[in-house]
């Protein structure tokens, strides 16, 4: 986490505490005059500041247990594009994206991932990283690809955590999915040569001589887990950057956005699509949601399975 992502959180949670502390004081202070041992003043204002303490406290706790509902509530998100590549008249290209599916044991959105991807009927499906948050969920993740496999062709790489923490399990093995461990892989879709070149977490330094072989008038999806090689990619001949990690804050705030994203870029490019140079990138917001101790909620940063449609530039 940033210094700034720290600082934003630090404020986050002061605030909260603040207003708990008022309403519990409030609610001491109504109990107490209302058995006599205390007398309230009853100006205007501080009837208001009660209300608002009061009502902003019960906002807090709707919140907290929405936090444990978004979780299963999937947003598609429709992304359109266009590229001089596509020749003019040629049938768009239709990418399926996912990022960090984190499966725990039980399975939340797993099923509605695959059937809402199977109803897009995409030309390819790509997932950018993070596959399981224990050992546990890899029997889920692992039938999730293998339905996957069957609706398109899928290209998966590795994430952080499955670089970092199950490097030493079959994650993709077996399923029907292409794995890329910096490599490139030239398809056709549509009679049209398409290139899908993929890093996982811990090999950026492949990422020069894997650019460099795809030619430059041939479109070319780059996957990756972070968002954070998009200046360093940006004019090297990739067209679409596919990316997760950020959870899109995962706990984000009306208006505002991610307090925390992960990203060395912190907000910059904490969801959604952005375009830097000639590329184009997609940070997708992720299905599941941060192992280990962390609870598994989110709040204004709902999962997300993205369609991107390429059509030819008119």
């Amino acid at each position: 986490m940033s210094r700034t992502g720290d600082f934003r959180v630090i404020i986050f949670l002061g605030i909260i505490a603040t207003v708990y502390v008022l309403a519990a004081a409030t609610v001491v202070r109504v109990l107490l005059a209302k058995f006599g041992y205390l007398r309230l003043a009853n100006r205007p204002w501080e009837i208001l500041l009660r209300r608002v303490v009061l009502i902003l406290a019960f906002l807090g706790v709707f919140c907290f247990i929405y936090g444990f509902i978004e979780p299963y509530w999937l947003y598609v998100s429709y992304v359109k594009l266009t590229s001089t590549k596509l020749p003019s008249g040629s049938k768009p290209l239709k990418i399926a994206h996912f990022s960090d599916l984190h499966s725990d044991p039980t399975p939340r959105l797993e099923n509605k991932l695959v059937d809402t991807i199977a109803i897009e009927k995409p030309d390819i499906i790509v997932f950018t990283g993070d596959t399981i948050n224990s050992p546990e969920g890899l029997a889920v993740a692992r039938e999730v690809f293998s339905k996957l496999a069957k609706i398109a062709p899928t290209y998966v790489v590795k994430g952080n955590w499955d670089s970092w923490f199950w490097y030493n399990l079959n994650l993709f093995g077996e399923t029907g999915v292409k794995e890329l461990k910096s490599s490139s892989e030239k398809i056709t879709i549509n009679n049209l040569p398409i290139w899908i070149t993929g890093v996982p977490v811990g090999q950026t330094n492949q990422i020069p001589s894997l650019t460099k072989k795809i030619p430059s008038e041939e479109f070319s999806v780059f996957l990756y887990h972070y968002p954070d090689e998009i200046e360093n990619i940006a004019g090297q001949k990739v067209d679409l950057y596919c990316a997760g990690h950020t959870h899109g804050g995962q706990i984000a705030l009306p208006f505002y956005g991610a307090l925390i994203t992960f990203s060395k870029f912190d907000k910059k490019y904490e969801a959604g699509l952005y375009q830097v140079k000639n590329t184009w990138l997609y940070v997708n917001r992720g299905i599941g949601m941060e192992g280990g101790n962390t609870p598994r909620i989110r709040f204004c940063a709902r999962p997300e399975v993205t369609i991107i449609e390429v059509h030819p530039a008119s």
